[in-house]
């Protein structure tokens, strides 16, 4: 009974399939961008970021309606535009990155949802927000693991400069010629995967799916490489784990495997050993002479 319960989705229903396809296709691409947004202390910005996307995406839903390629090139494009006039608003203002950015995420999600409005429904709206990853059709899946498969490419290039950066940018600038690759390869690296996320997510949550597994994962190792292959772990599991609650209980599949990715976070959060419990249990005595 449980083996069925586990299994059988997969192998009766098509669509079951194509979901946990994306699913992997954003564990191996979209949460290795996580990790290093969370080790670069820039959590909050990937969440601003995924906003951002929205109006560039609702402006290609205007012109051709809900076309894959018309929403992906608006959603990529509105990204990285507020990425760099949140960085020039930065350098040429008072107001620090992180309160140009809120700026911009606010304009863009109220930007998005009213252009949207102009012309949709309400299940376009949901469409946008929320995603669709039981919905997903062939072009969807290629455009989602081409992604990926150009993340881990870009990644294992800037691997070094990126290590580098998330501890001491500035004895990466005085050293090398690199700094500025890395960091904007790396911004339109986060953009591309919340465009990808957005297909499969929505805008509310693609950032979930790059986040909540990396969390989960520092608070259980401290190596790079195994919190890079961690994490992919956890967010694959939590795909699977969303797809199954959203078939047997019948609730949104998004939603569903946000919530699950959130509880191995809670879970970590209290049992790692760099979690509240698990790092009491953990404190040895010191050494006394």
């Amino acid at each position: 009974m449980i083996a069925d319960a586990l299994f059988a989705p997969f192998f009766d229903f098509e669509f079951m399939r194509r979901g946990l396809a994306g699913c992997l296709a954003l564990a191996l691409g979209a949460t290795p961008v996580g990790v290093f947004l969370l080790l670069r202390r820039m959590s909050l910005m990937g969440d601003a970021m995924a906003h951002a996307i929205l109006p560039g995406a609702a402006l290609g839903y205007l012109a051709f309606g809900l076309s894959l390629g018309a929403m992906t090139v608006g959603g990529i494009i509105a990204g990285l535009v507020v990425a760099l006039a949140a960085g020039l608003v930065a350098r040429s203002s008072i107001l620090k990155e992180d309160a140009s950015l809120a700026a911009f995420y606010l304009l863009s999600i109220a930007t998005g949802v009213m252009i949207v409005s102009l012309r949709g429904r309400n299940l376009d709206l949901l469409h946008v927000l929320f995603g669709s990853v039981l919905a997903l059709d062939d072009n969807s899946l290629l455009l989602i693991s081409a992604i990926s498969t150009l993340t881990l490419f870009a990644l294992a290039l800037l691997y070094r400069p990126l290590v580098i950066e998330c501890f001491d940018a500035a004895f990466l600038r005085s050293v090398s010629g690199t700094s500025p690759v890395a960091h904007y390869g790396f911004l339109v690296l986060v953009v591309l995967n919340l465009v990808s996320g957005f297909h499969a997510l929505g805008t509310l949550m693609a950032v979930g799916i790059m986040i909540l597994p990396a969390a989960a994962a520092r608070l259980w190792v401290r190596r790079l490489p195994s919190m890079l292959g961690l994490a992919i772990v956890i967010a694959l599991a939590s795909g699977i784990g969303g797809l199954l609650a959203s078939f047997h209980a019948d609730v949104p599949a998004g939603p569903a495997i946000i919530l699950a990715a959130g509880a191995v976070y809670l879970l970590s959060l209290a049992l790692a050993p760099g979690g509240m419990l698990g790092a009491r249990l953990d404190r040895r005595p010191h050494l006394e002479s």
